[in-house]
């Protein structure tokens, strides 16, 4: 991800990308050759002889919490790759510096900055579904050589957690998960989970590495039919409910239920979401515009997927906030 990271800096006029740290000289030497930009093994001398304004951190997660602190307290910007920590305690001592010092803190939480989910969005909340029912995440793919510290449930669930908060307004109550490790006996390579929200909504997870083609997909399931987003092709479809709408859902529920209505495909203009994160941290550090994500929502999300792997191991439903 860091690779994309450098791509996406590099391509943006107005920014001056002044350097790469990675512990792998053959990672740095080819992203030097084909980006022209300085490389280094060591951050600490990139910190010191560059003096960054801001920083990308895209390393294995269970690094996140004592880098990212170190780097605040150097007077530097950050965005970090999701999830904000592998723990709590990290995530809170990390939030915790950004406030000590008043540097910038945003997570990658890059689903937020797909344009079919800010379209998504923008018609939930104009109550164009009336009210939602379920919301259900699809997430499934080969298995990626690159994560070796985490399963499925910390590297994937976040991004579906922190989307589905977003998109309903709701906080999760309870969770339910299963899991196994089919190809991976350290981590969990699939899982499936259950969520309750506060306000009765039901979600969703379907997640795996099993799958040999990649799927991501979003379903949201109300009164006047359904929303699907599909993540990679950046497409909004709507299936009406042909028998209601938002004012009419309790005569209809009782007289007619629901029926197949016409099938809508909306225009949304394609964007790399990358591209717009980072154009947004970058238009943060300069301006109070914040991101829409604060690193409480980040935490938040973590501990979620931390309750969905204790509801694994021990095989119950699990509380989470309330």
């Amino acid at each position: 991800m860091g690779r994309n990271h450098v791509r996406v800096y590099k391509e943006l006029p107005y920014v001056n990308l002044v350097g790469v740290a990675d512990t792998d000289k053959a990672v740095t030497s080819k992203l030097g050759q084909l980006y022209s930009v300085n490389t280094y093994q060591d951050y600490h001398e990139m910190l010191e002889r560059e003096k960054p304004e801001a920083v990308s951190v895209a390393v294995p997660t269970f690094m996140h919490g004592p880098l990212v602190v170190e780097l605040l307290e150097a007077g530097v910007h950050v965005l970090v790759e999701k999830p904000i920590a592998a723990t709590i305690e990290e995530g809170e001592m990390i939030i915790q510096a950004s406030e000590r010092t008043g540097k910038k803190l945003m997570v990658g939480h890059i689903e937020r900055f797909n344009p079919a989910v800010i379209e998504l969005k923008r018609r939930l909340d104009e109550g164009q579904i009336g009210k939602v029912f379920q919301i259900y995440a699809r997430r499934l793919g080969p298995y990626p050589t690159r994560i070796q510290d985490v399963g499925v449930i910390l590297d994937l669930t976040p991004h579906d957690l922190d989307i589905m908060r977003y998109l309903t307004g709701q906080e999760i109550v309870r969770v339910y998960c299963e899991a196994s490790g089919e190809l991976n006996s350290k981590n969990e390579d699939l899982m499936t989970g259950l969520l309750r929200f506060d306000r009765q909504t039901v979600g969703v997870l379907e997640i795996n590495w099993l799958t040999p083609t990649k799927i991501r997909e979003l379903y949201v399931t109300g009164e006047c039919g359904m929303f699907m987003v599909n993540y990679i092709t950046q497409d909004l479809y709507f299936y009406e409910n042909a028998q209601a709408h938002p004012d009419a859902w309790q005569t209809m529920s009782l007289l007619r239920g629901v029926s197949e209505g016409a099938m809508t495909r909306f225009a949304v203009k394609k964007m790399e979401p990358l591209r717009v994160e980072l154009e947004t941290f970058l238009r943060w550090v300069r301006t109070e515009e914040a991101p829409g994500i604060t690193g409480q929502d980040a935490l938040t999300v973590l501990k979620l997927a931390l309750s969905l792997l204790e509801s694994v191991q021990k095989g119950t439903a699990v509380k989470t906030i309330g």
